[in-house]
């Protein structure tokens, strides 16, 4: 068994959501639920993750590689995230830390063959929610469907998300590619545009990814609920994601975790 490190890769990291109607983001409203004030949302701490494995295998690993992140800890604006990898075996292990501790940790993979993308078959479309209802046992039950209509990545907003990432990567830039994070992304709009939720926070996911998405193109996602639990006074969610480019191909497939009811605010 052989192992390199890579990295560290470090971040100024910014509240990309600062302006969100998830007041989790909020620097006060957060403080008064406990935190150290307004959290990085986890599609971003996710987009500083990716740096090292683009920076190992490149647009390959946006093509076809796998990814999974946890997320223990909150990272806050302005603070540092320090990024690290140990590649073994042919598998990333990733770390992030901020203020001495690890607030995230994930994998990063090549498949040796291209995935085979799930048949549209299997993923019906159904349209996004007009009227959305509060997030709960009923609007997120199991089996139900989620759509979420196609919406623009423009280069102007492509180039904002990366200068907010503060990502260091040439490859978007240069050949006019989508990142991850904003596939990641759209797995939190199929939630937050067909339910109402109050103060909520991604909590993981498992990416597989099937095609890379140019800038000017249209996302869309196609999710069905396969979860909704409880756990430690939280109530959470886990939805099974098929991100569209151009609301005909298939770019990635997640599953994607979050707590919609935060036992801090029930108890508020």
């Amino acid at each position: 068994m052989t192992s390199d490190v890579l990295g560290p890769y470090r971040v100024s990291a910014y509240n990309t959501a600062h302006d969100s109607d998830n007041k989790i983001h909020d620097g006060a409203f957060a403080r008064s639920l406990g935190f150290g004030g307004g959290m990085v949302p986890g599609v971003a701490v996710y987009g500083y993750m990716t740096h090292l494995p683009v920076m190992r295998w490149g647009r390959a690993w946006v093509e076809r590689g796998t990814a999974e992140c946890r997320f223990y800890k909150p990272v806050y604006d302005g603070d540092i995230a320090t990024v690290t990898a140990t590649m073994s075996d042919g598998v990333l292990d990733i770390s992030v830390k901020s203020r001495g501790e690890v607030c995230a940790t994930g994998r990063a993979a090549m498949p040796d063959a291209p995935p085979i993308a799930p048949s549209l078959d299997l993923f019906p479309k159904v349209p996004q929610r007009v009227e959305r209802p509060p997030a709960d046992e009923a609007s997120l039950a199991v089996e139900t469907w989620l759509g979420l209509d196609p919406y623009p990545i423009t280069a102007s907003a492509s180039a904002r998300y990366l200068a907010d990432l503060r990502e260091a990567a040439p490859i978007y830039a240069e050949a006019g590619l989508i990142h991850p994070a904003l596939t990641l992304q759209s797995c939190n709009l199929v939630l937050n545009r067909n339910v109402v939720l109050g103060p909520w926070v991604h909590t993981g996911s498992r990416v597989q990814h099937l095609a890379t998405a140019a800038v000017g193109d249209t996302l869309s996602v196609r999710a069905r609920v396969t979860d909704n639990y409880e756990r430690k006074g939280h109530r959470l969610v886990v939805i099974d994601a098929l991100v569209l480019a151009g609301e005909r191909t298939p770019i990635a497939r997640v599953e994607h975790t979050a707590i919609y009811r935060l036992r801090q605010a029930a108890a508020a």
